[in-house]
């Protein structure tokens, strides 16, 4: 960015966690910086703040979509993550649909839902794939009368704001109530001792799930699972927060794409079961 005076740079959550939490970000010039466009996972409140602290004169878009979607279905402009937008709390949704796309949420029927109602995110338009190469069946499970089923779980309101919650499959369910790790996430990185964090669901034999975190902790700093889970408890419901946490100074797995792979941490409480719920 300082040599060649970049102005605009598109870039996935964990990528903008990395560049604005690293040591010599003061010894740059990055002043010809002047937009970031951020998508393919949902970022954590913390990360953001951060962000706009280390780069002030930065202006911030989402961009919510997938390949299938080639690929953007809404964007959060700069003015929602300022002023009146931040004040609504729109800095923490996705956006409304671009040109082209409809967007709604619904049921597992695909009926749907009520404003602020949590459902399966799906999106309608001419930018929504013909389907997957020589895999039919995978394609009518994904598109059904035009509707693109993203596996994304969010809600809409009132304003047509998309707020995601989590992948379905990454939602904990725990003693019945549905946890979205998302959320939890988000309290979770709010703490000044953690540098990244991810949280899933385990086996636990009374609830079903319970939810666990993995925490990258910042280097050099010190701090217990047990303050951790305290901590969220002022943040978030008693029963969403974590009921255990593994604390570690090594990198989350990541996929090509910067994505958290949940699947790799998931898979050693899992191993030798049926099914990947209890």
């Amino acid at each position: 960015m300082q040599n060649e005076r970049v102005t605009d740079v598109l870039l996935v959550p964990t990528m903008i966690q990395m560049f604005v939490d690293h040591p010599a970000i003061g010894n740059y010039d990055l002043s010809s910086l002047k937009h970031i466009i951020y998508g393919a996972s949902p970022i954590s409140e913390a990360v953001l703040d951060r962000a706009a602290r280390a780069l002030p004169h930065v202006r911030f878009t989402q961009a919510y979509g997938m390949t299938e979607l080639s690929p953007i279905a809404t964007l959060l402009h700069p003015g929602e993550h300022v002023g009146e937008g931040r004040r609504k709390g729109r800095h923490r949704g996705a956006g409304r649909a671009t040109l082209g796309c409809e967007v709604r949420i619904v049921d597992e029927n695909d009926r749907p839902v009520p404003a602020g109602s949590v459902g399966e995110i799906v999106v309608r338009g001419d930018t929504v794939m013909m389907g997957y190469w020589e895999r039919p069946e995978e394609t009518a499970r994904a598109v059904v009368d035009g509707w693109m089923h993203t596996g994304d779980g969010g809600y809409i309101d009132e304003d047509g704001f998309i707020y995601v919650v989590d992948r379905v499959k990454d939602m904990i369910i725990s003693g019945g109530e549905n946890v979205y790790s998302v959320e939890v996430e988000n309290a979770l990185a709010q703490h000044p001792s953690v540098l990244q964090c991810a949280v899933i669901g385990i086996p636990n034999e009374q609830w079903g799930e319970q939810v666990h975190a993995v925490v990258v902790s910042r280097s050099g700093v010190e701090v217990s699972a047990g303050e951790l889970i305290e901590f969220t408890k002022t943040l978030i419901a008693g029963y969403k927060c974590p009921r255990s946490i593994e604390i570690t100074e090594t990198p989350l797995p990541l996929s090509g794409a910067g994505k958290v792979l949940k699947r790799e941490l998931r898979r050693p409480f899992w191993e030798g079961r049926e099914r990947r719920v209890s």
